[in-house]
């Protein structure tokens, strides 16, 4: 059986849920808002699509002047290698034979494809994989705070970066991180010691690539980064209004819901489960906020249900059939969840896009 996608023309409150919505006129002013800042500021920007998967919005990220995109996976790299995207970098170690089969093929036909890797066992294995004869690009990942991947020290990057330049099938293009949020000043120390190293050691480092959507709007404070990388920015959710990142209004995805169960006064249950919210709290006590009801609070999930506290919610909770919206936490997973996305301005269904990159994760 089909899912009932709707029509374009449909409103919202005839759509099936649950569903993720996507606001057109937001969804476009967020792609604009961050190109016209990094541009304002010099800096090469380079959109993860990690947070959307979907080939028709990063051409769209593209257009407004991104240099390429920025993909975590192999196949979810050649996904977009497919819907004709021609400068991809994959910010992931890569390791075992038949992923990297898979990223020799890809680096064949991506005229502009390029990896990390953050050990010398991840750089052999790039190494015995690839010849003078087609290159791959490989940048160092450095740990500036993030404490996730990457190499310590700037002594450590260099040191790794001349490894990867001495290798006949590879060449070296530069450094990469993901930080902390609001570790500028470590950033920009890192990149400057490293750059130090390596110019004595004769190594050019063209690339210095900087990341993540909470430090968007504070590229301009690591004047040595030649690039940002960012994702969430495109959707925004929850945890981007709190951390001052956008406003609601900036919200340009939400999750619509039925109300299916009100079994007690001070509880509501919804239809939107772990299958349509992420279980990821992100720092919050709750799995997404209820638009226009403050203080109801989805206090537990289960596959297909969503259990709702309205001990808190001082406006009238919408009785059973109802629906009502959902602003995520992290709506990068909730792109992961679901098949398709239901586009609309002011209510009414605009198109239904599939999400071509979904379950792209090795």
């Amino acid at each position: 059986m089909n899912y009932p996608w709707p029509d374009i023309g449909t409103p919202l409150d005839q759509v099936a849920t649950p569903m993720p919505v996507i606001d057109e006129d937001r969804l476009a002013a967020n792609i604009a808002r961050a190109q016209d800042y990094l541009d304002s500021h010099g800096k090469a920007f380079r959109p993860h699509i990690k947070t959307h998967k979907i080939a028709a919005i990063a051409h769209r990220q593209v257009e407004a002047g991104a240099i390429g995109i920025n993909c975590q996976k192999v196949t979810e790299a050649e996904v977009f290698a497919a819907a004709g995207f021609d400068d991809i970098l994959i910010t992931y170690n890569i390791l075992g034979a038949a992923k990297l089969a898979r990223l020799k093929a890809l680096n064949g036909r991506v005229p502009k494809l390029s990896v990390v890797a953050d050990s010398e066992t991840t750089v052999n294995g790039l190494d015995a994989t690839f010849d003078a004869d087609r290159p791959l690009t490989v940048l160092v990942e450095c740990d500036t705070g993030g404490r996730r991947c990457g190499v310590q020290t700037p002594d450590a990057a260099a040191a790794l970066a001349q490894r990867i330049a001495a290798a006949p099938g590879l060449r070296f293009a530069g450094l990469l991180t993901y930080p902390a949020a609001g570790g500028a000043a470590e950033v920009e120390a890192f990149i400057v010691g490293t750059m130090a190293l390596l110019a004595e050691q004769g190594i050019d480092c063209p690339v210095r690539s900087n990341g993540g959507s909470p430090d968007l709007f504070s590229a301009h404070l690591v004047p040595s980064a030649t690039e940002h990388r960012a994702g969430t920015y495109v959707y925004n959710d929850r945890s981007m209004v709190r951390a001052g990142h956008c406003t609601a209004d900036d919200l340009a995805m939400h999750i619509l819901a039925t109300v299916v169960s009100r079994p007690a006064p001070d509880r509501a249950v919804l239809d939107c489960g772990s299958k349509a919210l992420t279980s990821d709290l992100l720092g919050f006590t709750d799995y997404g906020a209820i638009e226009g009801y403050e203080g109801a609070r989805i206090v537990s999930l289960s596959e297909e249900h969503a259990v709702v506290d309205l001990g808190g919610c001082a406006a009238g909770f919408p009785g059973i059939g109802a629906m009502v919206k959902v602003v995520p936490n992290h709506t990068c997973v909730v792109t992961n969840l679901f098949d398709r996305m239901v586009f609309h301005r002011d209510g009414i269904v605009t198109r239904v896009e599939t999400v071509d990159a979904r379950g792209t994760v090795w």
